[in-house]
């Protein structure tokens, strides 16, 4: 069997290689740490059989300055469980001589191997358990064809007008991922089965998410009043965090407003709004949190705070400098501090102001009319300043698996701040009630209680379901030619009706939701 393997995958299977042999050399220090390094670098090359030629690293490129062996075992655990997991997915029996490789290595680089010193022994002991770990996920991952009904639901998907659909299932049967239609327009490839995506507006349970845990460090109180943190917007003192995290401030949205009778107030130009066009053609420009703010403020809000519910990106921008005010640091380096490097979520981006996204990738498309002429665009590429906090991030369908199973499962909130966090709020909208940056829907007798919050914008759309303990989850990444009639609103809301139903038994209600 022949391994092809994308750049990507490529650069994560060096960068492990590397932090492999930098552990080995900070294993050896009180010997010969280059020596040690260059030997584990000739062990990595030969004894990984196909990719071997991947894994290549010289000694000269490894930098141990100031790095104890236990920084060095953490920064450089989810690149080794990254390689382990790509590698299972062209070859499994390449993933598991990578990880006999790296632990055979590592043991043979301590000065005592029968006695080996505090610091090596919790640094193998670390490394084991994850590597171990990953073995035992991908062991358990099956094959498109053994969930047939899951795999016809992703492929009836994109013949109702996507381009690509790639989900992964977590239930009592096991992992399943599988993926349909293609990559980009033209193509033949499929979606990559976990590649990136924009993932929208599941940007948002990230970030309340990161807001409740400041709130558990004791740096801000969830039912305090935002001006006390944030004085210089000059916002309504009645206006507190929990407002921000549940929509109910009644902060106008800066990418625009449709009220109940049906006028329409415009903000920035956004997709899928009537500023599509012009969103494309600036799709590049760099907007400030704040000026967003202050955009949002000088119009008028929706309603008295606390008095009724509605859906606004700007709450969440707030939360974003909420977050930078109250720790001095900014809402990435939060972000990997508090979560994504605790969860080992290594194909998880908070891009700021970069277009690029990691590869791999399926490619999403903006169409628009221009002097009598339909103009369709790869806007893969885009700057997503145009919306911090509240849909600027990047994931695959495997860590937004692992992020809403942890978060529901206790592992990054108390009890108490979980709870609060699935408290539903009436919203208006049928079975679909909010709690702190997630919808609790109700999906009836046959689904029960789910804890969601998806995603869509500019060509991308992402799902992210569990249920309330976090057991069975279900993501998934879809891509189409989106445009500013929304024209795949509905099918989006058909895909999400029918994959409900084939994973939790539920999903029954008006797909026109």
């Amino acid at each position: 069997m022949s391994i092809t393997l994308s750049d990507q995958c490529k650069s994560t299977l060096r960068t492990a290689a590397y932090g492999a042999v930098a552990l080995m050399a900070a294993a050896g220090a009180a010997g010969k740490p280059h020596k040690i390094a260059t030997e584990g670098s000739v062990a990595l090359h030969t004894a990984t059989g196909m990719v071997g030629h991947v894994l290549a690293a010289k000694s000269k490129d490894i930098d141990l300055a100031g790095k104890s062996v236990a920084e060095l075992a953490d920064q450089v655990l989810p690149a080794l469980t990254a390689a382990m997991h790509l590698l299972a997915q062209h070859d499994r029996a390449e993933a598991d001589n990578f990880r006999s490789t790296v632990l055979v290595a590592i043991e043979a680089a301590q000065d005592n191997p029968g006695r080996p010193r505090p610091a090596t022994a919790e640094m193998a002991r670390k490394i084991t358990a994850a590597l171990d770990a990953t073995g035992a996920a991908v062991a358990n991952v099956a094959v498109g064809q053994e969930r047939p009904e899951l795999q016809k639901a992703i492929e009836e998907i994109v013949e109702s007008g996507f381009l690509g659909v790639s989900m992964r299932v977590h239930d009592e049967r096991g992992e399943w991922v599988g993926s349909a239609g293609v990559a980009e327009l033209g193509g033949t490839a499929k979606p990559p089965i976990d590649g990136h995506v924009r993932i929208a507006s599941n940007t948002k349970t990230f970030t309340a998410a990161l807001v409740l845990q400041l709130v558990a460090e004791g740096k801000i109180g969830l039912d305090v009043p935002v001006v006390d943190y944030l004085p210089e917007f000059g916002l309504d003192g009645r206006i507190t965090v929990r407002m921000l995290l549940q929509h109910t401030s009644g902060v106008f949205n800066f990418t625009g407003e449709m009220y109940e009778d049906g006028t329409i107030v415009l903000g920035i130009p956004a997709p899928g709004t009537p500023l599509g066009k012009e969103w494309v053609q600036d799709r590049f420009k760099t907007y400030r949190p704040q000026e967003l703010v202050e955009l949002a403020l000088a119009k008028p809000t929706r309603f008295e705070p606390g008095t009724g519910w509605s859906y606004s990106n700007t709450n969440y921008v707030l939360a974003r400098l909420l977050i930078e005010k109250t720790t001095g640091r900014a809402f990435a380096e939060e972000m990997r501090r508090l979560i994504l490097d605790p969860l080992g979520l290594s194909g998880t981006v908070v891009p700021e102001t970069s277009p690029e996204i990691p590869e791999p990738h399926a490619h999403a498309y903006y169409r628009y009319e221009q002097n009598g002429e339909e103009m369709t665009v790869d806007v893969t590429r885009h700057n997503p300043s145009w919306n911090p906090c509240g849909g600027d991030m990047i994931s695959t369908t495997e860590d937004l698996a692992t992020f809403i199973s942890a978060l529901l499962s206790g592992k990054l909130l108390p009890a108490e701040l979980l709870a609060e966090m699935c408290t539903p709020h009436p919203t208006g909208i049928p079975t679909m009630d909010y709690g702190l940056g997630v919808f609790v829907r109700d999906l009836g007798s046959e689904g029960g209680i789910v804890i969601t919050h998806n995603g869509g914008h500019a060509g991308y759309a992402t799902l992210m379901y569990s249920t309330p303990d976090g057991s069975k989850t279900m993501t998934a990444s879809l891509t189409c030619v989106d445009d500013s009639a929304m024209s795949v609103a509905v099918p989006f809301q058909n895909a999400q009706q029918k994959l409900l139903a084939e994973v939790f038994g539920g999903g029954q209600s008006d797909p026109g939701q």
